[in-house]
């Protein structure tokens, strides 16, 4: 089988009787038995569970049940969604024992859709992180340099697109967890506007950050994936019914007279030079198309780190106070006392990275810090937003890196948290406004590693950023993974 053609390319080949869909899912989940030794980008693989779903879905396709793109294609599930029945665990030890009694609402629309799951993607604990280093079930490596990460959190999604092992796989993004992973990993992720996809069923880090969306080899494919998502849904009161959601309608090559700007604050110091001029490149060849570019300023840049690790960090704090040990999950097995239970259920099933977050979470919501700190985060987070919304006033595009270098050595950032954090200096402020963006790649750097373009949108309006990324691709000869190439595969 080509482990080189895209999701609604299989969608296509299972809709016109070319390959069964037992006959790609087998063919996948033996991709994975072969290459999860070098990449560890699950924690669960269910091949029993599809191979079972794939039967299910052929009769369904063949009945008329399944007609839409994503038919049939096999897709992994990043481990913080809930799948009724799948273990899903956050790459948690704490809950690694956990088996949902229901289903996380974009993950039921991808199996309405006629999808097969085939498993759990690994990622950074409850999304703490950069890297996909801080899970309990080890780190995931990057498939175009094994030695290197492959972003996080949501890593274990990317780097199973970026090896074939699945043809799409859904994210999460709280601070960049879907876009900086596709800049390491050379694939295509969209994170939605805030409450575009619902969160139900996805288990909260940041709840006014978490956005669901997917990971795919191409901007075609995310495009359809979003489509199949999104939409309002009445378990989550954050999720809105708005229009413009026929996001494949803006799969054009036309970008005549569409407005670029290019944040000023982004290209300044800290910035790798073969990133620049990768991005700056294809600013120029939107440019060429047709598209009016020009560099601007955005201000209040340099807060967004320190406002965004404040808020995700206190909603954190939060969030994880239900994981106790006594309705579900991990449970410590000597304690003396209700108090003592809690104390060391927290201290053995959290790791280094989510305790560090928790009490930087708390120490901002106490008492004598709560006005110095939170409230100050809070009225940064809208000041963010107000200069967005005056850029946009503008542009109809913002353009810039994912990150300020290419994936990095494994571990070199665990031994150094802050520089871990400042690796989302371009992400984090997109969650903060609750802004659309999709990344794609761009070039290479000189060692061979992918290189992300990030594309900024207004609110709501994912197919201008759809449409701008289609005809860059176009231009583009970037293409496919090394994985399979490298090991004559």
């Amino acid at each position: 089988m080509d482990f080189s053609i895209t999701a609604v390319e299989l969608g296509k080949k299972i809709k016109a009787g070319e390959i069964s869909v037992v006959e790609a899912t087998t063919a996948y989940l033996d991709a994975m038995e072969a290459r999860e030794k070098d990449i560890n980008a699950f924690v669960t693989i269910d091949r029993e569970g599809a191979l079972a779903r794939a039967e299910e879905v052929q009769k369904g396709i063949d009945e008329g049940k399944y007609t839409g793109p994503l038919a049939g294609v096999p897709v992994a599930i990043k481990d913080n969604m809930c799948v009724e029945g799948m273990l899903t665990t956050c790459s948690s030890k704490i809950l690694s024992n956990f088996v949902p009694t229901y289903t996380a609402t974009a993950v039921q629309k991808l199996i309405d859709a006629g999808a097969v799951i085939v498993g759990k993607a690994n990622m950074d604990e409850f999304a703490m992180g950069s890297t996909t280093e801080t899970s309990f079930y080890g780190e995931t490596k990057n498939p175009w340099d094994l030695d290197r990460v492959p972003g996080g959190s949501s890593g274990g999604s990317a780097a199973a697109v970026a090896a074939e092992e699945v043809p799409f796989a859904l994210g999460s993004d709280t601070g960049g967890s879907i876009r900086q992973p596709a800049g390491f990993c050379g694939v295509v992720g969209i994170k939605p506007t805030y409450g575009r996809v619902s969160r139900y069923g996805l288990i909260a880090y940041g709840s006014s950050l978490d956005q669901i969306g997917p990971l795919a080899k191409d901007v075609t494919d995310c495009a359809t994936i979003l489509e199949a998502i999104c939409g309002k849904d009445d378990k989550d009161s954050t999720s809105v019914k708005e229009a413009g959601d026929d996001f494949t309608a803006a799969l054009v090559d036309d970008v005549k007279g569409l407005k670029i700007g290019i944040p000023k604050d982004y290209l300044g110091e800290g910035l790798d030079p073969e990133v620049k001029e990768s991005v700056l490149a294809a600013a120029k060849a939107l440019e060429a198309k047709g598209a009016i570019v020009e560099e601007f300023d955005l201000s209040l840049v340099e807060y967004a780190i320190p406002a965004y690790y404040i808020i995700a960090s206190a909603e954190a704090s939060s969030n994880l106070e239900r994981f106790d040990g006594v309705k579900y999950g991990y449970r410590t097995e000597e304690f003396s006392d209700l108090h003592n239970m809690y104390k060391k259920t927290r201290s053995e099933g959290f790791g280094p990275e989510v305790k560090r977050r928790i009490m930087l979470g708390s120490f901002v919501l106490s008492s004598g810090y709560f006005d110095a700190y939170y409230m100050k985060a809070l009225r940064t987070k809208a000041l963010i937003k107000k200069a967005f919304d005056k850029a946009f006033e503008k542009y109809d595009v913002i353009l810039g890196p994912v990150a300020p270098t290419t994936a990095l050595k494994l571990g070199e950032s665990l031994s150094d948290p802050i520089k871990m954090y400042l690796g989302d200096i371009y992400t984090v402020s997109v969650n903060l406004a609750g802004l659309p963006g999709i990344s794609l790649p761009c070039g290479y750097d000189k060692n061979g590693l992918p290189i992300g373009l990030q594309l900024l949108g207004k609110h709501f309006d994912e197919k201008t950023i759809i449409r701008a990324a289609y005809a860059f691709e176009q231009t583009s000869e970037y293409k496919r993974p090394a994985y399979a190439v490298e090991r004559g595969e």
